[in-house]
């Protein structure tokens, strides 16, 4: 029993010495998240992969309260991609069961928290099930002003660059103007993320050096931080070692350090 109280404290220590050497003045405005590892976390408790989703989900709820609190503007987990229907049947089902159940257990604490959920990526090709729990945590939380939290399922980054490209052509066409007039503004204006700053800082956990189809256009400038940290053990301390790392980065986009 004193083992694990002092293992708390020692916990809460680090913490708090973690938080008190981050900038309050220089947070990122929008972080994405990578979330890789959870199979892995499993294999090596001998667990089915599925046992690692679930503990991950712990670290979801952590990334969203921790930046809630910190005041982030933006954050985008990354959770089911377009490749990811690949994966075995019996995995794929308890991930969208897993995820039924965090959308029901969740929204009221996102609610109450002033968090406003957007699912992005092709949601048609969902079961009918989820589309309608994904809508009513759309319509709940519509009208909330604090962080958005943005949820990538059935995702990937050529195709929403793709499908912005064609809606913004349609739009062009119809209004009478060339195509040779298209901007980058016309584009973003069609993207999933429309009305949010792009992406500052690229979290990816588990090692792996991969972009993954993730938000490709948004993650331009985006400073990129990997961690061996798989997904489930990726909690509090582990987000706010990534925000210290980002902090210490030289953002020059483009430009050349000044003198």
């Amino acid at each position: 029993m004193h083992e694990n109280f002092a293992g708390v404290v020692k916990a809460r220590t680090k913490e708090a010495e973690l938080l008190a050497a981050i900038d309050p003045a220089r947070l990122p405005r929008h972080i994405a998240v990578i979330m890789d590892g959870n199979g892995r976390w499993a294999k090596l408790r001998g667990k089915p992969r599925i046992f690692g989703h679930r503990t991950g989900a712990e670290s979801v709820r952590s990334i969203v309260d921790t930046c809630t609190r910190l005041g982030i503007e933006s954050v985008t987990l990354y959770a089911f991609s377009t490749e990811n229907w690949k994966r075995p049947k019996d995995e794929v089902s308890g991930l969208m069961s897993m995820l039924k159940r965090y959308l029901r257990s969740e929204l009221k604490e996102v609610h109450k928290n002033n968090i406003r959920f957007q699912p992005i990526g092709d949601i048609s090709a969902l079961s009918e099930d989820i589309q309608k729990e994904l809508e009513t945590a759309v319509d709940k939380t519509a009208n909330n002003t604090g962080m958005a939290l943005n949820v990538a399922l059935n995702y990937g980054g050529r195709h929403e660059i793709v499908r912005a490209a064609r809606l913004a052509a349609e739009e062009i066409i119809r209004s009478g103007r060339s195509l040779s007039e298209l901007t980058d503004a016309d584009l973003e204006r069609h993207l999933y993320t429309a009305g949010l700053p792009d992406v500052d800082l690229l979290i990816r956990t588990s090692g792996e050096l991969r972009i993954s189809n993730f938000l490709l256009w948004q993650i331009t400038y985006a400073e990129i931080y990997v961690t061996p940290t798989l997904f489930p053990d990726f909690r509090r301390p582990s987000i706010f070692e990534a925000i210290i790392e980002y902090q210490q980065r030289d953002r020059r986009f483009g430009d050349v350090k000044s003198k």
